[in-house]
């Protein structure tokens, strides 16, 4: 508000403008209060903020909006002024163009001005504090506002009457100001809880107030003395000394029952009385929210559980699910739980009905119609769990040894485009998970990532026992230990690699098939239902899936990778090797008996899938 002032040969008093700060919480709290309660209520809303006196120097006075703003009764920060307010949230962008911005303005100035008249400001000040916010939020995600500040507000008290001689200082509320100042015909003194830094100008607060004491007190007083009280903390040090004071000259207000000219609207960031623009795509975009959202639980074990912990390794790792079915889904599920953003599916099979109680990613209605393909019903569930995930699921075969193709020329073409299918898939991907129902199934993988030197976790179900472990990453070819200099991981491995039991480099490490006597075949050939199916306690499989994603995190946490020397049982009480803890080579669960033991064992060199003979002939393509 503004009232005419006087004598041509005093100092203009200037003001300087609040600057609106409304935090991303706020805006979050308006989209769900928008999303679930006002919907197309257009109907104004009652809405706090506050501004603080002690923000350094070269900060714009700021009035505050947070994620309280909503809360008529929240409390107000410690030291800062509330002020009080009215929300016009519009729900269209014509609404927000064409909403009558002047009478708002004029509005918000007659309940200032009524509060004056009445006295009911000074018995609570913060009713001088006004301000409006109009806004439309588009469906990028902006929001358009534009903010009124009207003057001030008490939890520190806004505005305050002093009176002082050489000996005391004595301080009042506003509405006791007749016995305050009794006898007082000169001069009296306010206190105004001023935001601004600047040293020539006070805030904006003070406008409404000198209004209010024009009103009420210029046919008594002929000038107003103001402190503008700036209390501000430095290094641990209190400081007021940049408050200012000074006198100004009340004019006599004509009686008049109209609101004076009112002014406030905030300009926009380029200086003109045009709408301010917010981009929240950043911050409210519900995918961006959950991106956010998913990480926190992992941001937080680096602030003091695990400082040392690298996400950056995790969170970046391509990994590929050869199985979609009961692990493949548990290990989808705990891959996303450490924030793995490429998660690539390979199955075969259809959703039937008895797969949903056991695998978390499928549901009744993907049985239907004879089933969805697994791959891609998998990796579109994951994407509608968290869209931030880059999911795909490949619907093929992998040929197996045991299990002829047909030699008509179709059935060889299409076996041929699987192989080189899985070759492109393999060689795309960092970590390879072996999870499907039979042992065959799992060689081919095997060698391709073998050959190509790809971390391979391996997990695979009985009964009542699991073996999860972590294939051995063989060295390239042309490097012996003895090309490598001492600090290279792999040759400070293989110093270390001198004993048959212990301290076995990831290099030497075998792979599933390593321990096998004969080349493997149809493991399903004239076996019965309950022999063909993995039949296996319920919760066995959540337990062998989580323990093969973390093996698969505790490598990547190793400095030295792949090529990390094993753990073992016996290295349970000793120093773990990583921040996370052992890094073993096998985990072999019992649970009958709740049990596991950590084995380790080294490479077959006439193994049937890693062996070097196996290499050569991958390579010369004659597999």
């Amino acid at each position: 508000m503004a009232a005419a002032t006087g004598d041509p040969g005093l100092s203009k008093l200037q003001f300087a403008p609040f600057s609106s700060a409304l935090d991303v919480g706020f805006w979050h709290e308006l989209t769900q209060k928008k999303l679930n309660e006002y919907r197309l209520d257009e109907a104004p809303k009652d809405i706090k903020g506050y501004y603080y006196n002690g923000d350094s120097a070269g900060l714009p006075a700021r009035l505050t909006l947070e994620f309280s703003a909503f809360d008529m009764s929240a409390p107000t920060p410690a030291r800062c002024c509330p002020a009080v307010g009215t929300l016009y949230n519009t729900n269209t962008l014509e609404s927000f163009k064409t909403a009558d911005k002047k009478l708002l303005l004029e509005q918000a100035a007659n309940e200032i001005w009524e509060s004056i008249k009445s006295g009911t400001a000074l018995e609570n000040p913060v009713l001088l504090n006004k301000f409006l916010l109009l806004t439309f939020a588009i469906e990028a995600l902006e929001c358009a506002y534009d903010n009124l500040c009207q003057t001030e507000g008490v939890t520190a008290l806004p505005y305050f009457l002093i009176k002082y001689d050489e000996n005391t200082v004595l301080v009042s509320l506003l509405k006791h100001y007749s016995d305050f100042f009794q006898g007082q015909r000169m001069k009296i003194t306010i206190g105004v809880y001023d935001p601004c830094n600047l040293a020539q100008y006070p805030g904006w607060p003070l406008r409404n107030f000198l209004v209010l004491a024009a009103h009420r007190w210029s046919s008594s007083f002929q000038s107003v003395e103001v402190l503008c009280f700036r209390d501000r903390t430095m290094q641990g040090a209190r400081d007021v000394a940049h408050s200012i004071i000074f006198e100004v000259k009340l004019p006599e207000m004509a009686f008049s029952p109209d609101c004076p000219k009112a002014v406030g609207w905030e300009k926009n960031q380029k200086g003109g009385m045009g709408p301010r623009m917010v981009n929240l795509s950043e911050c409210m975009d519900p995918k961006r929210l959950a991106e956010s959202s998913v990480d926190l639980n992992l941001k937080l074990m680096c602030w003091r559980l695990v400082p040392t912990l690298d996400l950056d390794k995790v969170v970046s790792v391509k990994c590929l699910l050869l199985g979609a079915g009961t692990l493949g889904c548990n290990v989808a599920r705990t891959l996303m739980g450490w924030g793995v953003r490429h998660i690539t599916f390979v199955d075969n099979a259809k959703i039937s009905y008895s797969n949903p109680v056991r695998q978390p990613l499928y549901e009744f209605e993907d049985c239907l119609a004879g089933g969805k393909p697994k791959a891609l019903a998998a990796a579109d569930r994951l994407q509608k769990i968290f869209p931030g995930v880059n999911a795909r699921g490949f619907n093929m075969s992998i040929p197996m040894p045991g299990h002829p193709v047909n030699f008509s020329s179709v059935t060889l073409e299409q076996a041929r485009r699987d192989v080189e299918q899985l070759e492109q898939l393999i060689e795309s991907h960092d970590v390879i998970f072996l999870l499907m129902d039979t042992r065959e199934s799992r060689w081919l993988p095997a060698v391709i990532a073998a050959s190509k030197r790809k971390l391979v976790i391996n997990a695979a179900l009985g009964f009542d026992t699991f073996v999860v472990m972590r294939h051995g990453l063989k060295k390239p070819k042309q490097q012996g230990a003895g090309d490598l200099c001492p600090n290279h991981p792999v040759a400070s491995a293989d110093l270390l690699g001198s004993s048959l039991f212990a301290n076995i480099p990831g290099y030497k490490l075998g792979c599933y098939f390593c321990n096998d006597v004969v080349a493997p075949g149809d493991s399903t050939r004239d076996r019965t239902l309950d022999q063909q199916c993995t039949v296996s306690r319920p919760g066995l499989a959540m337990i062998a899936g989580a323990l093969a994603v973390e093996l698969m995190v505790s490598v990547l946490q190793h400095p030295e990778g792949g090529y990390a020397i094993a753990s073992s049982s016996d290295d349970r009480m000793n120093e773990p090797p990583t921040s996370l803890g052992l890094v073993p080579h096998q985990i072999r669960g019992f649970l009958s008996r709740f049990d596991n033991v950590l084995p380790v064992s080294l490479a077959f060199d006439k193994c049937t899938a890693c062996s070097s003979k196996i290499w050569d002939m991958s390579d010369d393509e004659t597999i």
